[in-house]
């Protein structure tokens, strides 16, 4: 298991765009992606999951990952925030 921790920098958190390319960018992985935010941990690849817990700017995400490619997801995760200018790396 691997995980890293985000704060959120985007204006509008994550919304359904940024959520959509966090869940396309899972999609091809085998390992599990889990999202958490205030003790509530959704699948990655669920895009009602990850809407539903509302994630505003200034907010601490944590992205978990578990199986046998979860360093290279982690990095494909860390790869979107920075494009996408949703978060940075604590």
């Amino acid at each position: 298991m691997s995980e890293k921790t985000y704060k959120i920098t985007s204006h509008a958190g994550i919304h359904a765009r940024p959520a959509t390319v966090l869940v396309r960018t899972v999609t091809p992985f085998n390992s599990e992606l889990f999202i958490e935010y205030k003790d509530k941990q959704v699948n990655l690849s669920s895009i009602m999951g990850l809407m539903s817990l509302g994630i505003p700017e200034g907010a601490q995400v944590k992205v978990i990952a578990k199986g046998d490619d979860e360093e290279q997801a982690l990095k494909s995760i860390n790869e979107v925030m920075e494009l996408e200018k949703l978060g940075v790396e604590v």
